[in-house]
């Protein structure tokens, strides 16, 4: 198993790697406007043409039933939320991509605010692009529970509720309570209530690791190749290394890829919470290996 960090612009790196490579790319790129001190803080009406660069070389390096995820949100400018993401989701489509999914990041633990004209952001779009419509997802790996909420529920059903109610309102929706029956697990949706917490401190934008966790559970298998090509501080080359993937983060930050070789390092050498031994530690050391390159 690999974990390669990198360090350079993910568009010169990316044209050393063969087409077809990876299995995931799943990132949260410098917004516009936003890390000016680190990744030079790129104007809205530049973000388009500047990231178009970078998503073919995405493209070319994603397998045919490979998936990207986009982390991003847009922000608000003079009054208004600025434009630019939704004008990077039809370029991208003009690019060649499929625009197949929008998953939304709810972020629970967000504080309330306001602002005169609106309130506190509390969520972030994760989009997903895909090459074909012939993609690998494994749903079953991110089935929640279903709650005790079935037990009361499900234990005298109606006559209405073993047959499908269609909707009153004639929205074509409609439901068969009965066919919960002896189901502990259900699929999620397309909401994520995750927390901004995370173990990152050294770095301003540092996404939970729940979020690129569930992606490379929904996305790949063990022994698929996921690319952050802005891995920041490495949390999504950290969470594919415990979930036995192999990955390579790219960062044109050099403090940046000093952080994420630092978190792995600390990471694969620290005793597990439930005290392992030193015999499953070398064996964890036998499974991963760690390198540091420089473009």
């Amino acid at each position: 198993m690999r974990t390669d960090i990198i360090h350079g612009d993910c568009l010169e790196v990316l044209s050393r790697f063969a087409p077809n490579t990876f299995d995931l790319i799943v990132t949260s790129p410098p917004y516009a406007d936003q890390r000016s001190k680190t990744y030079g803080g790129l104007k809205p009406d530049q973000y388009v043409r500047w990231f178009l660069e970078r998503s073919a070389e995405f493209r070319r390096v994603l397998k045919p039933t490979g998936t990207f995820i986009l982390n991003i949100k847009e922000k608000a400018e003079k009054g208004e939320r600025h434009v630019y993401v939704l004008e990077l989701i039809l370029a991208l489509r003009q690019q060649g991509w499929l625009w197949t999914e929008e998953y939304i990041w709810h972020k629970r633990n967000c504080h309330p605010g306001k602002w005169p004209n609106r309130f506190r952001d509390a969520w972030e779009r994760c989009l997903q692009f895909n090459k074909s419509r012939h993609f690998n997802m494994y749903q079953e790996e991110v089935m929640v529970p279903m709650g005790d909420w079935r037990h009361a529920r499900l234990k005298n059903l109606s006559e209405t509720d073993k047959r499908r109610d269609d909707s009153k309102v004639q929205s074509g929706f409609g439901k068969k309570i009965a066919n919960w029956i002896g189901r502990d697990m259900a699929y999620p949706s397309n909401v994520l209530h995750f927390a901004t917490e995370c173990g990152n401190k050294k770095h301003s934008a540092a996404f939970p690791r729940a979020l690129p966790e569930w992606f490379i559970k929904l996305f790949t298998k063990k022994g698929d190749w996921v690319l952050d090509p802005f891995t920041g501080s490495g949390t999504t080359n950290l969470v594919a290394r415990d979930l036995e993937r192999n990955s390579v983060g790219i960062d044109a930050a050099f403090e940046y890829t000093n952080l994420a070789r630092k978190c792995l390092a600390e990471r694969e050498w620290k005793p597990h919470a439930n005290g392992s031994s030193k015999g499953e530690k070398e064996r964890c050391e036998q499974k991963s290996q760690f390198r540091l390159l420089s473009s």
